[in-house]
């Protein structure tokens, strides 16, 4: 049985990019950007946040922008600056900006599982391996929090977990994330 409730998508976009050579909220002009928060909104997200840092934009109508103002610091200050901004959802769909292939039907069958699940985690994955996006449920947030430090973000909370649902999305995507042009 699926539990109810408001879920809200959280796009880290705030890195510089540094091995790619530029901010990825930048790349294809802003190509990826437009279709991750397309991903999101319509992949069953209520609310989109886009998290932003070393490079300020102009977000895609379906979502609002937060600046995580201590980027520098690493994609954990970036997700906690994302959960801080929707901190009235019940679940949190976790996307990266440099996961290009990444769709709406991805989304919407991870944030399904984790809604099914009577953990309501639940995690991507591409032929037995780990991606995104992640779904947490807000029950979990405090011990998600407490291990968010530096350029890790949920990796080190979901290891600890046994009850994470994988969900096999290879049929849809490959979930690359992109880290050199």
């Amino acid at each position: 049985m699926s539990k109810p409730g408001r879920s809200a998508g959280v796009l880290l976009a705030a890195g510089a990019g540094t091995r790619y050579g530029m901010p990825k909220v930048l790349a294809a002009e802003g190509e990826w950007l437009r279709s991750a928060v397309e991903a999101l909104a319509a992949g069953g997200c209520d609310d989109v946040v886009v998290v932003l840092g070393a490079a300020i934009v102009d977000v895609p109508a379906d979502a609002r922008p937060v600046v995580a103002e201590d980027w520098r610091r690493g994609m954990g200050v970036s997700l906690l600056t994302g959960l801080a901004a929707v901190s009235d959802a019940d679940y949190a769909v976790i996307l990266t900006v440099d996961t290009p292939d990444i769709g709406a039907d991805v989304v919407a069958r991870v944030l399904g599982a984790a809604r099914g699940s009577s953990s309501g985690l639940a995690r991507a994955s591409y032929d037995g391996r780990p991606g995104h996006p992640v779904v947490i449920a807000r029950e979990h947030w405090p011990a998600l929090r407490a291990t968010l430090d530096g350029d890790e973000g949920a990796r080190r909370f979901l290891a600890s977990r046994t009850d994470v649902v994988a969900v096999d999305c290879a049929d849809l995507a490959t979930g690359s994330d992109v880290d050199e042009r």
